[in-house]
């Protein structure tokens, strides 16, 4: 068993490298999402070849055996080079590995430089956790403490004067047997709350929603395994808001103006009526193409975001999908007058492969 262990944590560590050195490849692909469950999520990885001997035939000559010069080539194979017949045999292909959602969080942490989060707040949640932390004399089996076992054992047969040096055998009998034991502690948890915020008007297209789709994948990935319960929020806006649901927010086709302090407001009634910003961490999210209504709209925004919502939250993140049809202009007035607040991070997406900048700028802070 101790050997199939080894081979796993091996093969597991290969895995792990593998898409640590694709890692933007796959946070740019939407079609990983697809395959995420409760707690796993398949990833596919190229071929894995194990390192490992092959064995020659006998008298198969080389410079192993008989006289040989330097430069002489070693293991020459007895087939010809290149110029093979087409095959009716299947190629390889990917590998599809079951990685847990804690496992990709920890490797996008360590690929990012991702420092953890320290969460303001009191903490609110108090959760049970098993901990091993004694030992006793009775126990199922699967908790048995093989050295403290062996130690009462040999200690019991040097007392009796029956451990032999010749024959240094020693076998435990039943009262040498000694078993973890566990006590349950209370643990203090943090909330958090992501709210999602995005721009649905006619503007907005299907290919926009899919960036914030994956983008707000990795950043779920990220808090939740910092955090151990949080609440997710979405509202939606065109020149009004509204709050929905997950199906909804990702799925939802309208048009119409942009009148973006719509969600700002709500975003601030929902903070204030669910989320006392004194017992929780919150995390909002607005994805937009960057176009506003003109009627000073955006110098509303400003004043929602320094009066209302900054002093509450953890972070406030926007970021900015390019858009055909929008102006982008919303990033470059955040900029200019908010950008310099510590808990402000503006950051454009105008293809998949800035998803990867994206989230490290986002998370990078560690608040």
């Amino acid at each position: 068993m101790q050997r199939v262990e080894r081979n796993l944590n091996r093969f597991r560590q290969i895995i792990r490298g593998k898409i640590k050195k694709d890692l933007r490849k796959y946070m740019s692909h939407g079609e990983m999402i697809g395959r995420q469950g409760k707690r796993y999520v398949s990833i596919p990885v190229p071929q894995i070849d194990i390192p490992q001997f092959r064995y020659g035939t006998k008298q198969s000559g080389g410079v192993g055996q008989g006289d040989g010069q330097e430069g002489d080539p070693i293991a020459r194979g007895d087939g010809q080079e290149g110029g093979g017949e087409a095959g009716s045999e299947p190629g390889s292909h990917a590998l599809e590995v079951d990685v847990t959602l804690e496992e990709l969080a920890q490797i996008l942490g360590e690929e990012l430089q991702l420092p953890n989060i320290e969460p303001k707040g009191r903490k609110n949640i108090v959760s049970e956790k098993d901990r091993y932390s004694g030992i006793r004399r009775v126990g199922p089996d699967s908790l048995r403490h093989f050295k403290r076992t062996y130690r009462e054992a040999l200690r019991r047969q040097l007392a009796t004067g029956t451990y032999d040096l010749d024959d240094p055998v020693v076998v435990p009998v039943r009262e040498d047997m000694r078993y973890r034991s566990w006590k349950e502690t209370l643990r203090p948890e943090s909330n958090a709350v992501i709210i999602y915020m995005m721009d649905v008007s006619g503007s907005m297209g299907v290919e926009q929603k899919d960036l914030v789709r994956v983008t707000a994948f990795w950043i779920e990935t990220w808090l939740r395994y910092q955090y151990k319960e949080i609440d997710i929020r979405y509202i939606v806006h065109d020149a009004v808001a509204r709050e929905v649901d997950q199906e909804t927010f990702y799925h939802i086709r309208e048009g119409g103006g942009t009148k973006i302090s719509s969600a700002y407001r709500l975003c601030d009634k929902l903070i204030d009526e669910r989320y006392p910003h004194d017992e929780w961490n919150i995390y909002p999210f607005h994805f937009s193409d960057g176009d506003n209504w003109g009627g000073g709209d955006t110098r509303e925004c400003i004043e929602i975001l320094r009066k209302n919502l900054l002093p509450k939250v953890n972070l406030f993140c926007y970021g900015q999908v390019r858009s055909l049809y929008g102006s982008g202009r919303f990033a470059h007035d955040l900029d200019e007058y908010v950008g310099d607040d510590d808990n402000v991070v503006i950051s454009e997406i105008v293809v998949r492969e800035d998803i990867y900048d994206a989230i490290k700028s986002f998370l990078g802070k560690g608040k």
